[in-house]
């Protein structure tokens, strides 16, 4: 996909590897609507954008931890925006971050799976419109290799709490998720596939962890760039990366019954209804 005049939205766009990617896809003249929690860093990554002088960016603060604000931000992009041919799901809470206990969001579900999975859920049915306005958009949700079977039993893990547990069954779910998704879409017109970037990044997320890093956001944001953009994944939709490689994931990920059991259960939890934004 030639970026120049497209219009893409990364979340978490102002730290790491989504910052990374949202300057390289503006130096491509990329319109960038950036997403973050922190107004000062958008604010800067913004100003650096506006530096390049190739595209153009747009800034929306929001939590989302709250699927009150999910919904907000994607009706603010929707009314603001006359498409979409990018999302990038990439926003995460790692392992760690805030602490070994167990966390939960503004809505009561356990945080990494809030965060990580159920707001992606939401916000790419809600933004489904403005990507189906232009031709052959894209989703790339940013997923892990570090995947944790669900146990329907306790999905909030309320009784057996473990961070890499819950971090790995945010991103199991996410990929089940693109799976699902992409049976739905029409390849022709958006497709949709994960991916594990690289291991362990030397972003926030891996520090806060205690984590040594073994790869650089470059190496990440790269194979992040080429299921965005490149000519020769135009048509691969619903499946699943390992950097640059086709890859397995997690078994769970091909069983139908599991799959239709996580779509179940994160419609009824963001309120939507079966086949309907």
């Amino acid at each position: 996909m030639d970026m120049h005049g497209k219009t893409a939205l990364v979340t978490g766009a102002t730290d790491g590897v989504g910052r990374y990617v949202a300057l390289k896809l503006a130096t491509a003249g990329a319109r960038v609507i950036v997403h973050g929690r922190d107004e000062a860093r958008a604010n800067s990554l913004a100003e650096e954008i506006s530096r390049i002088g190739q595209g153009s960016v747009a800034i929306h603060i929001a939590d989302l931890s709250s699927l009150a604000e999910v919904r907000r931000f994607a009706d603010v992009v929707a009314a603001s925006e006359p498409g979409l041919d990018l999302l990038l799901n990439n926003a995460g809470v790692g392992s760690q971050n805030g602490g070994p206990q167990r966390q939960t969001s503004v809505d009561g579900h356990e945080l990494r799976f809030a965060v990580n999975y159920l707001s992606h859920f939401l916000l790419s049915y809600r933004l489904l419109p403005l990507l189906k306005s232009r031709s052959r958009s894209r989703i790339v949700n940013v997923a892990s290799l570090g995947q944790s079977p669900i146990d329907f039993d306790d999905v909030m893990l309320e009784k057996r709490y473990d961070g890499s547990r819950a971090y790995g069954q945010s991103k199991l779910s996410q990929i089940m998720f693109t799976v699902d998704l992409a049976k739905e879409l029409e390849p022709s017109v958006i497709t949709v596939n994960a991916l594990h970037p690289a291991t362990y990044m030397n972003t926030t997320m891996v520090r806060a962890a205690g984590t040594t890093p073994m790869s650089t956001v470059e190496q990440g944001g790269d194979a992040i760039l080429r299921l965005a953009t490149a000519a020769d994944v135009s048509e691969t939709t619903g499946r699943f990366f390992n950097g640059l490689s086709k890859a397995t994931p997690h078994s769970q990920a091909a069983d139908d019954g599991a799959r239709a059991q996580l779509r179940a259960l994160s419609l009824e939890l963001v309120g939507l209804t079966p086949n309907s934004p």
